[in-house]
């Protein structure tokens, strides 16, 4: 059987980690990979769901803000996930930042935060700020038993 490493969480073909470390955009990515993976990339709606608390970021407390894989730091304006892909828009999407536009930030946060009625409560965040953090990796990196 294939499993995650003790810590991490299971979810299909994936294993997550979820830091209570707080530390810097920069400071959750290299801990990642220092785990073997990278900054959580959303890529679905069902994926969005699963990591904002059964589907509803209300039932996140004010402090469960955590970094995702997601930035502008290289251009701004221009979000690329930490693999380089670009953000997809679609309306239809988890990637729709609805009311809520990024204003001027480079590192995104998920999390609750005043009460924003969209399903993604994402947020751009001064890279330097301390948050907890997501991290990511396919199955394929874990534990045979």
């Amino acid at each position: 059987c294939l499993k995650c490493e003790r810590g991490w969480e299971q979810d299909g073909r994936q294993c997550y980690y979820f830091s209570i470390d707080l530390l810097t955009w920069s400071e959750s990515r290299d801990k990642c990979r220092q785990k073997g993976g990278d900054l959580v990339q959303i890529d679905s709606r069902d994926e969005q769901v699963k990591h904002t608390a059964a589907g509803s970021c209300s039932s996140l407390n004010d402090g469960d803000m955590f970094w995702i894989g997601l930035t502008d730091s290289e251009k701004e304006g221009t979000w690329l996930w930490v693999n380089g892909s670009p953000l997809n828009e679609s309306a239809s999407g988890p990637d729709n930042w609805a009311v809520y536009n990024p204003d001027g930030e480079d590192c995104v946060m998920m999390g609750k935060k005043a009460g924003a009625p969209d399903l993604k409560c994402w947020f751009d965040e001064f890279c330097k700020y301390t948050r907890r953090s997501i991290c990511e990796k396919p199955l394929f990196t874990v534990i045979v038993c």
